[in-house]
Order: structure tokens, then C-alpha cells, then sequence
């Protein structure tokens, strides 16, 4: 994980929503096909834990994605995540409504995208993070692009980074140190 600056670290202090896109964050962005057409997808389980250890710190998850799959929606479920929003061509409205609805501020929701159409809501919110795969203009307005490559443990930077600056990361780790 890169050394986080004390700006950073203010930033994700306050997050109590994360949001992620799916594909070229918590996949790495290759887009399979089965033998009859089927989308599959692959995703790491050192993401998944970092996601329920955010969720468990308190910090609500949401996915935020353009493409429809039920992968996403059976990978969700097997995390607790209930928030899934997916087939979304405009991603900022569905994540102000979504601010909304849960009564969150835009400051303290994170969100964690790789493209184009993830740049107004990565504007929007209060701290944006992408992968270090995610395109140069996307990289450019993150407050913090993982050292980690999307699908193989980006995520679980992100998490990770999120509870640090939340002081939730020791106790949570303290566990499975006991």
C-alpha cells in the first residue's frame, strides 16, 4: 500500500459508504464468455475479505456498475452486500440517489471506478480511489490510486486503507492475531 498523506488519510476518515464498480475494479477488467454466451467473471478472494471486514467495521458497501451480471448479483450476496445497483448508464444520479437515501453526505462516500463513466461520480464523492490500471484521466482525479491491480487485491487496499484511517483495521486484524 502506498504511504498514505495525512490529506488521504482525512478523506477516507470520514467515509461511512464505499461504493465500487465491477468490472476493471474488482475484476481485472477482461470480460469472459461461456460456450453459450454466458458473461463470467472472476473475483478475488482478498478483495472479498477486505469487503467484509470494511462491513464489519461499519462502513457501508454498495456496487456501482454499467454492465448487468449475475455473477455481481451471486458475488454480492456471498458478501452481505445488498446495495447492488448494476445496468447503470449514469452513474451519478443512481449514487446521489442512493446518498440520499441512506442520508449520507457526498463528502463521506468513497468510490472506486476505472473509467470514463465513473469520472462524475469519482468528482462527486468525498474520497475516490481507482486502480492502477484505470485510465490516466480517471488515475488523475483520485485522491488515491492502489499499488494493487484491479481484481487481484485493489480492493482490499482500499478496505484496508478505510479502516486505518477509521482506527477500525488493528482491532479488526487483532483477532486473528489473538
Amino acid at each position: 500500500m502506498p504511504a498514505a498523506t495525512p490529506e488521504i488519510l482525512g478523506k477516507a476518515k470520514r467515509v461511512r459508504l464505499m461504493l465500487f464498480d465491477v468490472d476493471g475494479v474488482l475484476t481485472d477488467g477482461r470480460l469472459w464468455y461461456g460456450p453459450s454466451g454466458e458473461s463470467l467473471k472472476s473475483f478475488s478472494v482478498l478483495d472479498g475479505h477486505g469487503i467484509k471486514l470494511l462491513s464489519q467495521s461499519g462502513v457501508a458497501i454498495a456496487l456501482l456498475s454499467g454492465r448487468s451480471s449475475v455473477a455481481v448479483s451471486t458475488r454480492a450476496a456471498e458478501l452481505g452486500i445488498q446495495t447492488v445497483l448494476q445496468g447503470v448508464d449514469e452513474k451519478l444520479p443512481a449514487f446521489e440517489g442512493l446518498t440520499a437515501k441512506l442520508g449520507i453526505p457526498a463528502a463521506e462516500a468513497g468510490y472506486m471506478g476505472d473509467e470514463l463513466v465513473d469520472l462524475p461520480v469519482l468528482r462527486r464523492c468525498g474520497f475516490a480511489c481507482a486502480p492502477p490500471g484505470a485510465i490516466e484521466l480517471v488515475r488523475s482525479h483520485a485522491h488515491y490510486v492502489a499499488d494493487a491491480p484491479a481484481g487481484a487485491g485493489a480492493v482490499r487496499e482500499v478496505c484496508e486503507l478505510l479502516m486505518q484511517a477509521q482506527g477500525t483495521l488493528a482491532p479488526a486484524l487483532g483477532r486473528y492475531l489473538a
